[in-house]
C-alpha cells in the first residue's frame, strides 16, 4: 500500500515487550525506567490479528523487536505462530543475544530464518561498559549457537560511538571477512538514553566507509525489496557483508516502508514521531476487523514524510527505545 508520498508500506518492526536485561547506554539509563504493566502490553492473540490485517494492508515483512524479545515468556511459541500467517513473506528477529544461545533452536524451529544481533564491542570489558552487563561470553556463544543451527544471514549491529567503539571498527570489519556474518554499523541517534547523546560521541557513517575502504576494497551490493535503510557491501575475499545506517547524515525518509507497532499497540510510521494510532483500545473494545483496517490504513497514509531530526538536531526528540521498538 502507498502513503501520501508515494511511497509503497510493506515493512512492520512488531515489538513484543519493552523489558531488557541489559542497560545499553545510549538506549535505557540504569535506573529509574518505568515499564509498562504487562496488563497493558498486548496480548501475542492480539498482535496476531493486528499483523494479519496488516498483511491485508500491504505488509509482507515483520521484524520481532524489544526491549529485548527473547524476556519474554513463550516467545517462541508467537513465533510459531506469527510464521503460519500467510502472506508474510519474510519474518526476522533481532535480539541482544543474551539469551540466544537457550533459544537458538526453538527460533530455527519455528521458522525464523534470519536473525539480527546487536553488539557494539568485541571486547568483553568494554561491552560491560556500554551495556552496564558482564554478558559478552553469553553473547558470544548465541553468535556460535546461531551460526550452528544454520540462521541465515547472520546480522550483527554496531553502533558507533566515538572514544567508546570507535577503535574497534575495522575489527569488526574484519570479521565479516573471516565469518559468514553481515555487519551493520549504526550512527548514534539522539533516541533512547538521551543524556548520552552528544555531538562529539557522533561518528558518521561516511568515517566509518573511508576508513575500511582504506583497507579493504568494498563492493556495493544490490538491495531486496524488503531490505532496511543499509547500504550494503561486500569486502573482498571475505564471507560476509558490511552495511551502514545513515539515519542522520544520510536520512533515507523518501525511501522508509517501515511501520511500527509498540509494545501497548500503538501504530506509529516513524521512529522519531510521537504520531501514533491507538489499536489496542479498539481492539479490547471488541471492534471489527473493518474498523481496525481503516486505523491501519490512516496510519500507512499519514506516514510522515521526514523523520524532523534534522530540524529539531542537536535537540533530543524521542522517548526511550525500549518503548518503540528499535
Amino acid at each position: 500500500m502507498l502513503d501520501n508520498n508515494h511511497r509503497i508500506i510493506n515493512y512492520l518492526r512488531l515489538s513484543v515487550t519493552d523489558r531488557c536485561n541489559l542497560r545499553c547506554i545510549y538506549c535505557m539509563p540504569e535506573q529509574g525506567v518505568q515499564f509498562t504493566p504487562h496488563r497493558e502490553i498486548l496480548s501475542y492473540e492480539e498482535m496476531l490479528r493486528i499483523v494479519r490485517l496488516c498483511v491485508y494492508k500491504g505488509i509482507r515483512k515483520v521484524r520481532v523487536t524489544g526491549g529485548e524479545p527473547l524476556v519474554r515468556k513463550d516467545v517462541t511459541h508467537f513465533l510459531e505462530m506469527l510464521c503460519n500467517i500467510e502472506g508474510l513473506e519474510e519474518i526476522s528477529l533481532t535480539t541482544n543475544g543474551v539469551l540466544l544461545k537457550r533459544f537458538a533452536a526453538d527460533i530455527k524451529n519455528s521458522g525464523i530464518r534470519r536473525i539480527n544481533v546487536s553488539l557494539d564491542s568485541l571486547k568483553p570489558e568494554r561491552f560491560f561498559r556500554i551495556t552496564g552487563k558482564d554478558y559478552f561470553e553469553q553473547v558470544w556463544e548465541g553468535l556460535e549457537a546461531a551460526e550452528h543451527v544454520g540462521f541465515h544471514p547472520i546480522k550483527i549491529n554496531v553502533v558507533a560511538i566515538k572514544g567508546i567503539n570507535d577503535d574497534e571498527i575495522l575489527d569488526f570489519a574484519e570479521l565479516a571477512v573471516k565469518k559468514p556474518y553481515h555487519i551493520r554499523f549504526i550512527e548514534l541517534m539522539p533516541v533512547g538514553n538521551q543524556n548520552a547523546w552528544s555531538a562529539e560521541r557522533f561518528v558518521s557513517t561516511d568515517e566509518i566507509y573511508h576508513l575500511i575502504q582504506s583497507h579493504a576494497d568494498l563492493t556495493p551490493v544490490k538491495s531486496n525489496p524488503y531490505d532496511g535503510p543499509a547500504q550494503r557491501f561486500k569486502i573482498k575475499g571475505g564471507q560476509g557483508e558490511i552495511g551502514f545506517i545513515s539515519a542522520l547524515s544520510h536520512h533515507f525518509c523518501d525511501q522508509c516502508n517501515r511501520l511500527r507497532l509498540t509494545p501497548e499497540g500503538h501504530l506509529r510510521g516513524c521512529l522519531f514521531s510521537e504520531q501514533e494510532i491507538d489499536l489496542k483500545t479498539p481492539l479490547r473494545k471488541k471492534k471489527e476487523d473493518g474498523d481496525l483496517l481503516q486505523l491501519i490504513e490512516l496510519a500507512i497514509k499519514n506516514k510522515p514524510k521526514e523523520h524532523g531530526l534534522l530540524k529539531c538536531f542537536p535537540r533530543k526528540c524521542v522517548p526511550q527505545m525500549n518503548r518503540i521498538g528499535g
